[in-house]
């Protein structure tokens, strides 16, 4: 669930240069009133801004057989795109 303001981290969006629209969306709620879609809603979409890219946490992988001598290590960091959401509209 997000609300306008808020920051996402999303996997690396490629291709993308400052502005990004999501008109798959799944649920829209207020104070008042929520409308669930079937499987999306409608007319609706989420606007955002991209902020940044930026590397995650490493992750370490470590393979190996025992009485082998077989020793493999990998390291990976994940990109993410960074997302402020700038509005949500329905109609």
């Amino acid at each position: 669930m997000v609300n306008k303001g808020d920051v996402l981290e999303v996997e690396r969006l490629k291709g993308q240069k400052d502005k990004v629209q999501f008109d798959k969306v799944l649920v829209v709620a207020d104070k008042k009133n929520i409308k669930i879609g079937t499987p999306y809603i409608k007319d609706a979409l989420v606007k955002a801004d991209i902020q940044e890219e930026k590397k995650g946490k490493k992750v370490i992988v470590y393979k190996y057989r025992r009485r082998k001598k077989y020793r493999k290590k990998q390291g990976h960091r994940q990109i993410y795109t960074l997302l402020k959401i700038t509005s949500i509209t329905t109609s």
